[in-house]
């Protein structure tokens, strides 16, 4: 759980949780337990599950508050924070919070919603969904709700709120991202983009959440243990290794880093909810890749 009055605590790295499903589609509990565990293991500062990565948009509202309560079950004194207003309606976004805070997670992710494009609806929006937790509450630019994107004015001012902590941002270009990390004060701006991460952290991002995490989370705390301990070159170069992991898995993912994550050891087939189908040169591809990482001490 998260302490009071400690805003750096929600710095560093955020795990995001994939979700194992069976070959019809329902979920696998059994195995995201396990995956939960194996990402636990990593120790990243924090786990994200109900994401984008865990094909939260394909899931009912029973089915993200169980997948929510099983990783909060599996991931030791790690918190776990999952998104909360997915609901149709905002009576069922109430509930929605009511509900997930229930499950025992330390934190909420608040999406935007779609009100990219009207910024003080937006404020107005997550200002009020805020007044029905007493848990943080991370916002997230979620691509599938569109448009997404928030300005930087209105993250200052939810975060002067004091009921948000920190963002992912997902614009993907280094001047909008320091435009946030110019207003973020104490809470903590956090990176998407693979390509920008060391820039970014150079640019004063506190924080990374990004889908390579699925499989390679490891690499993300060893970045971020060198970066926040000065070592600079080694975090430069753990950002190469990073960067070859994003392009491994980037045609395909979800489906890829599935198969990337049952290659460490889960027993996770790749299958998705989506019209993902590796082929078994796409498959191949993959180990190939994989075989060479781990004999090189990237995987």
């Amino acid at each position: 759980m998260y302490k009071k009055n400690d805003m750096k605590q929600f710095r560093g790295v955020y795990s995001l949780l994939l979700t194992p499903f069976k070959e019809d589609r329902s979920i696998d509990f059994d195995v995201l337990a396990q995956y939960a565990e194996f990402q636990a293991a990593t120790k990243p500062q924090h786990l994200f599950a109900v994401c984008g990565s865990s094909e939260m948009s394909s899931m009912n509202l029973e089915e993200r508050l169980k997948v929510a309560s099983t990783v909060v079950g599996k991931a030791g004194d790690i918190p776990v924070i999952a998104t909360a207003n997915l609901e149709p309606s905002w009576l069922a976004q109430v509930e929605e919070v009511k509900r997930m805070e229930a499950t025992g997670v330390s934190g909420l992710v608040f999406v935007t919603k779609g009100y990219g494009d009207n910024q003080e609806r937006m404020f107005a929006y997550l200002s009020e969904l805020s007044t029905y937790t007493e848990l943080p509450i991370v916002l997230y630019e979620f691509p599938g709700c569109s448009p997404a994107r928030m300005e930087a004015d209105t993250y200052r001012k939810l975060v002067e709120t004091g009921r948000f902590v920190s963002i992912k941002d997902t614009t993907c270009l280094m001047p909008k991202i320091m435009e946030k990390i110019a207003v973020q004060g104490e809470s903590a701006v956090l990176q998407a983009n693979i390509p920008y991460l060391f820039e970014a952290y150079e640019a004063g991002a506190r924080g990374v959440v990004a889908t390579p995490t699925t499989c390679g989370s490891h690499l993300f705390v060893k970045m971020w243990d060198e970066y926040s301990n000065g070592k600079i070159a080694e975090a430069k170069k753990t950002h190469e290794h990073i960067c070859l992991l994003d392009n491994a898995m980037d045609s395909g993912f979800c489906a890829t880093a599935k198969y990337l994550v049952s290659l460490q050891g889960v027993p996770m087939n790749w299958y998705t909810r989506g019209s993902h189908d590796l082929n078994p040169q796409r498959l191949k591809a993959l180990r190939v890749w994989f075989d060479w990482a781990k004999d090189y001490g990237i995987m």
